[in-house]
């Protein structure tokens, strides 16, 4: 696993009304503090990458579906410096994904039906100044393939 990055289980509680998943409490060992929670959504093969950011870390599931999740370390002082990371998040696998700064993330709906993606970063996001740094799916800095899966090739 990436230096830094956390995961944690999620445990669903079903009965005959539903069910519950609780996904980030204030004392979780990886809580760091609230900034705001979202949700987007991907419709099924729709890749969602690459960004990173600077000061938030980022606290992900997801509630519906399935995602591919990838992420990479660009931390050049990081003992894992270069790792790639590939998780599978949502229905089939319920984990509650922890990434700091400087590590590059996104993701892929997998499956058949639109995935939907909770996040919680530890801080809002800033209009004016966003903490969102981009780099295109396919882009060369990162040896990962969102069609074949895993590292590039050749």
């Amino acid at each position: 696993m990436i230096d830094g990055v956390k995961i944690k289980k999620l445990r669903v509680i079903p009965d005959e009304r539903g069910w519950l998943m609780e996904i980030l409490r204030d004392d979780d060992d990886l809580f760091e503090k609230f900034g705001q929670v979202y949700v987007t959504t991907a419709y099924p093969g729709v890749v969602k990458a690459w960004h990173m950011h600077k000061k938030q870390t980022d606290n992900f599931t997801c509630i519906h579906g399935m995602m591919k999740v990838a992420l990479f370390d660009a931390r050049e002082d990081s003992p894992t410096y270069g790792e790639i990371n590939e998780l599978f998040v949502g229905d089939k696998n319920p984990i509650l994904v922890s990434v700091p700064p400087y590590i590059y993330h996104g993701f892929k709906a997998v499956g058949t039906e639109t995935a939907f993606f909770i996040s919680v970063p530890t801080i809002p996001y800033d209009y004016n100044d966003p903490d969102e740094y981009r780099l295109p799916p396919d882009t060369d800095e990162i040896p990962y393939d969102w069609i074949l899966a895993g590292k590039k090739h050749g």
